[in-house]
This record gives structure tokens, sequence and C-alpha cells, in this order.
């Protein structure tokens, strides 16, 4: 069987989309079941080379954007020859002459349409909901998430196969330092302006803490991040790169002791789970989705106000018990969760053509 994939994501820097799909193509790469199938990466220009044993091939046309996805990615996946379509970031051509299978993360932009522009806002859930509806399956990384497409997009619940994402190998060992650590993209629903102000308050008292805070400020209405930190009191211990290497960030994974991500909304939350694997206990905000996904162990913080932000921190950089228990259920949370098990469902599922099992 030949099963195109929209490769776009590994373009460039990938970030939580693109390294959704890396992972899957790494895990396919050792599944056995995987080698029986040709892989098409289908791009506006060649993806960068991965060490993989998958039988991958490429077919590329220039373009960008909503055009090249409606137009000329169906093209590109016909003239490969392809049986299936796998589409792993929220959106598919509307018209394709194969089967389309289409993983939705998140429908932020339709559960909350003022975190986007209008504009945009509407181009994502104009494409969003027609393409769940034309898909012939669509996957979600959560039950939430099910959920929220079923609810938003008009998706009925028997057409979306919930296939949680996976956790990495733990990096290797370094020694920890008071580092607070986040990272993902920006944005309005994961409250940095907050996690600032709450780790001033937490430096206030522990003289040698750090934050490092990696990713791009997409935040709309924008928020003025860097402001947040010069004006925070703790500017001088605070330091924010809009992206880093796998190198990098491998090592401020195995140097943190505490990771924070307050986000009120998300399909699944992949970067507190690589936190998790790293041996990083973690401080989240109280939502369905975070329950869901990281069980007992996070530290859970009712609302992102400044005073409760600071004082999570704290317990987890300083309580050895607070961080003792999260350590020893994050072990035991991390068995739910495999790149390999992941690869293998979406590849059952691809290969079955999005079919719903009787």
């Amino acid at each position: 069987m030949r099963i195109a994939i929209d490769a776009r994501e590994i373009l460039d820097r990938p970030t939580g989309v693109g390294r959704y799909l890396l992972e899957i193509l790494r895990a396919w790469g050792e599944l056995p079941e995987a080698a029986e199938h040709e892989f098409v990466l289908c791009a506006p220009q060649e993806p960068p080379s991965s060490a993989t044993r998958l039988r991958v091939s490429t077919v590329t046309s220039s373009g960008r954007g909503t055009l090249w996805e409606q137009v000329t990615l169906p093209r590109l996946a016909q003239r490969a020859g392809a049986d299936v379509l796998f589409a792993p970031a929220y959106t598919s051509p509307l018209r394709c002459p194969i089967p389309v299978v289409l993983t939705i993360h998140d429908v932020s932009f339709a559960a909350h349409p003022e975190w986007f522009s209008g504009r945009e806002g509407l181009r994502r859930r104009t494409l969003a909901r027609f393409s769940a509806r034309r898909a012939a399956r669509v996957i979600a990384d959560s039950e939430f998430s099910k959920r929220e497409i079923a609810t938003h997009l008009g998706v009925d619940r028997s057409r979306i196969e919930v296939i949680h994402l996976g956790a990495p190998a733990p990096p290797p060992a370094a020694p920890r330092q008071p580092l607070v650590l986040y990272v993902g993209s920006i944005f309005n629903r994961r409250h940095l302006p907050a996690l600032v102000a709450g780790f001033a308050q937490l430096a206030a008292t522990h003289q040698t803490a750090r934050l490092e805070i990696v990713g791009d400020n997409r935040t709309h209405p924008a928020l003025d991040i860097d402001a947040a930190i010069a004006s925070s009191g703790a500017a001088d211990r605070i330091r924010i790169r809009p992206y880093v290497s796998d190198a990098d960030l491998s090592s401020l994974y195995a140097r943190a002791s505490a990771f924070a991500f307050l986000s009120e909304y998300e399909g699944f939350g992949l970067t507190p789970l690589e936190a998790m694997a790293a041996g990083v206990p973690i401080v989240v905000l109280d939502t369905d989705v975070a329950r869901e996904i990281y069980g007992p162990a996070a530290e859970y913080v009712p609302q992102p106000a400044p005073d409760l932000v600071g004082a999570a921190l704290a317990r987890v950089l300083t309580d050895s018990a607070v961080r003792t228990r999260l350590l020893d259920a994050g072990a035991s949370q991390l068995q739910r969760y495999s790149w390999s098990e992941c690869a293998r469902r979406t590849l059952q599922v691809l290969v079955t053509r999005g079919a719903i099992p009787p």
C-alpha cells in the first residue's frame, strides 16, 4: 500500500505538529508491519532527510498555504499513486481523489474564537469543519479533544479515533539546577504573563532560581512578553528564546527541576509529558484534559494567579515529599504513552483507509 503524507510541518523548524509527525515516522521505521508499505512525503520543498528504515520517497511542488493544500497536495498524492492521504495538521484537501485520514489536535479556534483574529479564525473553523466532515476518519489526541471535535465541528463520534501521543526516551542524565522550564508556542491560553509574575514571586525568596522560556510568541491579541519580563523584577534570571535545537532542548529538560505549563485549553499537551519523561516534576493548570493526560503526576494550579503559580513552583522545587510523589506518579503515568503504539494504531487506521470496524 502507498501512503501519502502532508509533510509541510516537518519543514524548517518543526514545532508541535511537526514533532508529532517526525515521531510517528521514526516509530514506523521500527515497526515490522510498516515495512510492507510505501510512504510518500508531499511538500512544497524537499523535506529534511530522517534516519528511518521506511521505504520513503518525496514529491514536491512549490507553493504555500491554503492554496497549496487544497489544489497542489491532492495532485501530488494522485501523481504518487497513493491509496490514502494522511493529513496530520488539522485540515486537508476538500476535494481529494483518495481517502483522507485527518488528525485534529484541538479545536481552540472554534471553542475560543476570541484567541484568533477574525480572518484567521474564520479560515481555521471553516476548513477544519469541512475537512473533518469529508475525511474518512478523524484522529484525536485525547478523549477531551474527541468530545470537542464532535461538539464544535459536528463530527459523529463513531468516526473519531482517540490515539494518544507518545512519551520520549529520557535525555542523558545531567546535574539538576534550580531551573524552571516552559516549552511550547506562546498563546494567550498558556498564560505566560502569569508564569513570569509567579516566577518573580518565587525568585524573591529563592536567589538561585531561573526561568527558561522556549517558544515563539503567537498571541492574539498580542501580548508583550518581553515587557512583562522586563517589569517583573526578576528579568536578569529569565531568558526567552523562540526556538532551540533538539540538542539544546534535551539539555534543558535534563537540567530543569520544574516544568510549568499553565494552559487552559489543549488537545493533549505534549511538552509537559516530555518533561515528565525527563524526570522533571510538572506544574499545570487544572483542566479536564490535564487530568486525563497527567493524572496524579502533576501539581495542579486552580487558576493562573501569580501567587498560586509561585507557591506551586516553590513546592515542586523545594519540598522533597512533593517531588517524590510527582516523580513516582509520573513513572507510572508514562506507561500509558508510547510512540510505537501511537504509530501502530495510526498505521492501522491508514491501512484500512479510515474504515470504521464493524
